[in-house]
């Protein structure tokens, strides 16, 4: 099956119900279907061919799902880009991966003029909110025009049907390929793991190309209505999961400590919920059993990559309530195998390690990428001869086949959910006129999970404030990359042979913890 059947499937069970709701409105099953339709038949019409590279750049909304669902209709491949990102990041991102057509909300059309200078291959602009303008076409036309449905047709299960974008040690991303049926894996995965208990609600708040847009592709085939909203707001998320009867929501860590802050976190009724999924980053096991107790016995956390994402494993509500009772540590793991899912701890020799040893945590089965979009020599890195993935994040497993999260054996950061990659930084703090040397790092934070940090060394003679550092961060790479503190050291820690060593800069931080990240 494609992607786009699972919808189909969700279609067949309700019709009239609504499927996307926005602050524009709502839009039932059929009338998501059908717009679907009209924008793959508008793609179509601009000779928009099936291995076409097609992304939305928008906040969250319904114009950019049924966008989503129209490139899925015609056959396309989606290259989600995140609204959040800097201008420069999206442009490498869509150069690189080499997309076509670029879907824009109206307070993206300022850059076009940026994306034809440094993105060429770009061919096509569509606005997803307005009329048609010079170089720009709309899916206005299309959306109140003449409905011709696409055929359906079928293909084989490893044709490749998204892009998502990762990254490595050198900051820069890389194309993550998913096929139709790493997709149909994580769907069963997931549904396998959370079984709803009523026709699904989910409330789609953290960015749709990142986490929360897989989660509402998986449950749109489970007939699941899609509550969107722009942006995070405390107070009106924890309305909503009450107005709109919600069953599922995922945040990483860093938002749900700010809707445990929120003063009216009590105030509402979430009966409803059935399953509030966290991920992207360990949460704090304190942090965890207030979440607990405000919204009850339906925390359910998934440990997971671009590469192979979603659900690598799963601590169930179930878990955590059992951790609650008998097992207090087991709140501080991501949790066990997901069903279609291998896991496991390997060493750098290759060899399977027994349970209680720690090494790097591995995965294998359908849910693992096709592979890095025209980087063979990187998914070599990654892929051992027997099929395992190896992920960079150092764990172990306990005799009861439960994952702990140890260190990370690379130096990506995990901030507020987001990964941030320290050479980046590094790049822009380099520039710097007074700076001699620095080193990014990640160290411990309540509300991010881990807090991204500078610690800089200066040239002789030379000043700088801790405050310029971050500005000038901010200002080349945006709010979330930019660090939230540095430090003005003498002289960094160096190895034997010259490097500088981040390890001994992390250890100062994080003495005295049971895990690193």
């Amino acid at each position: 099956m494609r992607l786009i059947d699972f919808f189909d499937r969700g279609v067949t069970l309700d019709r009239s119900r609504a499927c996307l709701i926005d602050s524009t409105g709502t839009l039932s099953f059929r009338e998501t279907q059908e717009a679907s339709h009209r924008i793959a038949r508008g793609l179509i019409g601009l000779e928009v061919g099936l291995d076409a590279k097609a992304a939305v750049l928008s906040p969250n909304g319904s114009r950019a799902f049924l966008c989503v669902l129209g490139i899925l209709r015609l056959g396309a491949v989606w290259v989600p880009v995140n609204a959040r990102n800097s201008t420069e990041d999206n442009c490498y991102i869509l150069d690189n991966l080499d997309v076509q057509v670029l879907f824009l909300h109206s307070s993206f059309l300022i850059h076009i003029p940026i994306f034809q200078k440094v993105c060429p291959k770009i061919r096509t602009y569509i606005c997803i909110d307005g009329n048609d303008a010079v170089g720009v076409h709309s899916i206005e036309k299309w959306l109140e025009g003449p409905y011709d449905e696409i055929p359906a047709y079928g293909r084989p299960s490893q044709t490749l049907a998204t892009i998502f974008g990762s990254g490595g040690t050198t900051g820069r991303p890389k194309g993550v390929m998913h096929s139709d049926l790493n997709w149909a894996t994580l769907m069963a995965n997931m549904t396998i793991a959370m079984p709803p208990k009523k026709p699904p609600v989910h409330l789609v708040v953290a960015p749709m190309t990142h986490g929360a847009g897989a989660v509402a592709l998986c449950l749109l085939a489970l007939g699941a209505t899609q509550v969107i909203m722009a942006k995070f707001d405390a107070p009106e998320i924890l309305a909503s999961i009450q107005n709109h009867g919600v069953t599922h929501i995922f945040l990483p860590p860093t938002a749900i400590y700010m809707l445990l802050a929120e003063p009216t976190v009590r105030d509402f009724n979430y009966s409803t919920l059935e399953y509030f999924i966290y991920a992207a980053a360990p949460m704090s096991v304190e942090k965890l059993k207030d979440a607990m107790e405000v919204f009850g016995p339906v925390m359910a956390q998934t440990f997971a990559q671009a590469e192979a994402p979603m659900m690598c494993t799963y601590l169930s509500p179930a878990d955590h309530q059992e951790a609650i009772s008998h097992f207090p540590e087991r709140l501080s793991s991501a949790g066990k195998s997901a069903f279609m899912t291998p896991v496991q701890i390997m060493d750098d020799e290759g060899r399977i390690l027994p349970a209680g040893q720690v090494g790097e945590i591995v995965v294998r089965g359908n849910l693992v990428m096709l592979g890095y979009y025209r980087n063979p020599s990187a998914t070599t890195e990654v892929s051992t001869a027997d099929g395992w993935h190896r992920t960079g994040d150092i764990g172990r497993l306990d005799k009861d086949g439960f994952l702990y999260l140890v260190d990370r054996k690379r130096d990506m950061i995990i901030s507020g959910g987001f990964n941030v990659y320290p050479s980046e930084i590094e790049r822009v703090i380099w520039s710097h006129p007074s700076v001699q040397d620095c080193a990014v790092i990640g160290v411990p934070d309540d509300k991010w999970g881990e807090a991204v940090k500078a610690i800089v060394e200066l040239r002789p003679g030379m000043t700088v404030t801790e405050e310029e550092i971050i500005d000038l961060c901010r200002e080349h790479l945006g709010s979330v990359k930019a660090p939230k503190s540095a430090e003005i050291w003498p002289n960094l820690p160096r190895t034997p042979v010259g490097k500088v060593s981040k390890l001994k800069m992390r250890e100062k931080y994080w003495v005295g913890r049971d895990r690193k990240i």
